[in-house]
């Protein structure tokens, strides 16, 4: 088990920085949809928020193949590529998408949160956490020292702020009356839920 991380590369922060966005999801999704499925978008070869979480039905998207899959469903996929998922219309409870979002193309990222908008049931909710726009520098500086993961870092392609992952949701189709957002981990990091 040793060899199992929560994201690639080394970063002392890491694993207690996984918890905490585990925690936060869990936190947002209400008992009554745990009776459907979820769907897990980047979560990595090691998908640790699906396997701190309780659900009738798990399913994970990654472009890297499993490292373990255990009761999880899973769908190896390159959603730069192709922002398609390959699911039924209203199909999921909830779908995720932790520490994932810096990591997508914005231009494709309309055309993902369209298709996270057509498989979730009415109800569903689309949970997210991304890093504060104005931490992209203390994050760099943080993975130079060792507290972050490097790869992970190196790999944000955007930095995103509360108004504009409110535009992203609204252009997806989500009413601006069902979205709520938040920061946590000392305000690094944003968090938005989105309801169908």
């Amino acid at each position: 088990m040793s060899d199992i991380k929560p994201t690639r590369g080394k970063g002392l922060l890491e694993p207690t920085l996984a918890h905490l966005r585990a925690r936060r999801a869990n936190s947002l999704i209400r008992s009554d949809l745990r009776s459907g499925r979820i769907l897990d978008i980047g979560c990595g070869s090691y998908p640790y928020f699906l396997s701190h979480t309780y659900f009738a039905e798990k399913f994970a998207v990654d472009q890297v193949a499993p490292k373990t899959q255990g009761d999880i469903h899973w769908h190896t996929l390159d959603l730069n590529a192709a922002p398609a998922l390959p699911f039924e219309d209203k199909f999921f409870n909830v779908v995720t998408m932790l520490a994932v979002t810096e990591h997508l193309n914005p231009d494709s990222l309309v055309l993902l949160f369209r298709d996270i908008y057509r498989v979730l049931r009415p109800g569903g909710i689309l949970i997210l956490t991304t890093p504060a726009s104005w931490s992209d520098g203390l994050l760099h500086t943080m993975a130079h020292i060792g507290l972050v993961s490097k790869e992970e870092i190196h790999e944000h392609v955007y930095a995103y702020s509360l108004p504009l992952l409110g535009w992203y949701f609204g252009a997806a189709g989500f009413s601006m009356t069902k979205v709520r957002f938040g920061y946590f981990e000392f305000g690094l990091n944003l968090w938005g839920l989105a309801e169908r």
